[in-house]
């Protein structure tokens, strides 16, 4: 048996309902969701990517094969203020979703995803890029250049 021909291609509106399900779909693989809570989450992101994706503030990539979408990721760009290393500031990529459906993966599409997404911020000389890590993902993110910081979260009180 072959292996699938696979190309990768911005995300569009018609992709809204794939990209909810990755996004669901990574945090319960993660451990972070269980499958109870995954139809709202879906939900709540398709709701927030109806607007969102064609207004370009988040912006996203897809894996096609054949036809259907078995892999993909996303950026959200905020602006950085001046600092250390960006003197005029300029822009942040904080890039998020990378997810590929289980039998798809150990082929690269993460690699490819993730240097296409790269590509496009540094044609659009984005000052930095920022991300947060899996366990899965981190040898990935760090081959490409990433390294640890020192952020903190606060979450909400539920």
């Amino acid at each position: 048996m072959s292996r699938p021909e696979y190309a990768i291609r911005r995300a569009t509106i018609a992709d809204v309902a794939v990209i909810a399900h990755h996004r669901a779909a990574m945090f319960r693989d993660m451990g972070e969701l269980d499958d109870a809570e995954m139809p709202a989450l879906e939900a709540a992101t398709r709701e927030y990517l109806t607007h969102a994706l064609p207004a370009e503030e988040y912006l996203g990539w897809v894996v096609d094969t054949a036809d259907q979408v078995v892999a993909g990721g996303g950026v959200l760009l905020r602006p950085l203020l001046p600092r250390p290393g960006a003197p005029r500031g300029g822009a942040e990529a904080y890039v998020l979703n990378v997810y590929t459906e289980p039998e798809h993966r150990r082929r690269g599409l993460a690699r490819q995803l993730m240097q296409a997404i790269l590509a496009w911020c540094e044609a659009r000389a984005v000052a930095r890029v920022t991300l947060h890590a899996s366990d899965d993902g981190r040898a990935l993110y760090e081959s490409l250049g990433f390294a640890q910081t020192n952020e903190m979260r606060r979450d909400k009180a539920r």
